[in-house]
């Protein structure tokens, strides 16, 4: 999960190298933290949080196959 967050972060802004994406993991949970440089905030969320969203989608199908839930933090 960790992975395809910080796959689809990295493709969408201009500073790849400042992309940190965290894990943390419960039993049947997972929670993701993202962070991107400032200057690449909005196009990780995107116009009325449309991308963002997009990406939660995605985690959570992904999730979905192993049976967990996620949660996808963007923090500053």
């Amino acid at each position: 999960m960790k992975d395809l967050v910080e796959y689809i972060a990295k493709s969408l802004v201009d500073n790849p190298e400042e992309v940190d994406v965290k894990e943390i993991e419960d039993n049947k949970s997972v929670v993701i933290e993202l962070k991107v440089a400032p200057e690449d905030m909005g196009k990780v969320i995107g116009k009325q949080g449309k991308i963002a969203k997009s990406i939660r989608v995605l985690s959570k199908v992904a999730a979905a196959k192993e049976g967990k839930r996620v949660i996808i933090d963007i923090v500053k």
